[in-house]
């Protein structure tokens, strides 16, 4: 279920919703529309908000994370490599994005967090496959799908723009302590330097605030 959102967030997705119907009037094509947004901003919740107004396909960003890579080795890399490598931009363009620009089914197995990591590291990929079937309005969803990776498909930027000690307050009951602490170390700084250099607020289409 969806919570309720207050009045002034629905007024925004009210005007966004029908600024998406005019570009997808306009375009001979399904639209894509990239829902960008730090962790715990409420992108999953938005984009469910705008899929029942619009019967938009979601394609959940976080599906396709980089799954190979052991572990351990992210703090290895640099800031930028991370952002480079975090998910296999590949897999989305291929399997997701493009086949529902060519309005086909699009397929992918998608990146198993519940299953844990692996005796080297990794993690798996789920076994059953997520389906897509095609709609005038693609909805990517999540951290940095508004980046230069996949520029080329995107049609529309939105940034929920959540300050980051109600992001962090709303993680809390999701991940346990370890877990999260870990994650924050690893991450906080990536998301930093992406909203901040690459794509900082001014440089989206919308903003949702709050």
């Amino acid at each position: 279920m969806i919570k309720s959102l207050p009045d002034r967030i629905n007024e925004q997705i009210n005007k966004i919703t029908e600024d998406m119907r005019n570009l997808s009037g306009r375009i001979p094509r399904p639209v894509v529309v990239a829902m960008d947004g730090a962790s715990g901003s409420g992108k999953s919740t938005i984009a469910q908000v705008f899929a029942g107004k619009l019967q938009a396909a979601i394609i959940p960003l976080d599906a396709f994370f980089s799954a190979n890579i052991p572990d351990a080795q992210w703090d290895e890399f640099s800031v930028i490599e991370r952002l480079g490598k975090v998910f296999d931009w590949n897999r989305v363009r291929s399997l997701a994005i493009e086949p529902l620009r060519k309005k086909s089914q699009a397929k992918w197995r998608p990146f198993d967090f519940l299953a844990g990591i692996q005796q080297d590291g990794t993690y798996k990929l789920k076994n059953e496959e997520t389906i897509r079937d095609p709609s005038e309005i693609v909805l990517l969803e999540g951290a940095y799908s508004s980046s230069s990776f996949l520029a080329d498909l995107i049609d529309l930027t939105i940034l929920i723009d959540v300050p980051v000690e109600e992001r962090h307050k709303r993680l809390l009951p999701r991940d346990d302590s370890a877990f999260l602490e870990q994650w924050h170390k690893r991450w906080d700084v990536v998301e930093a330097y992406y909203f901040e250099h690459l794509r900082p607020k001014t440089s989206f289409d919308w903003v949702i605030e709050g």
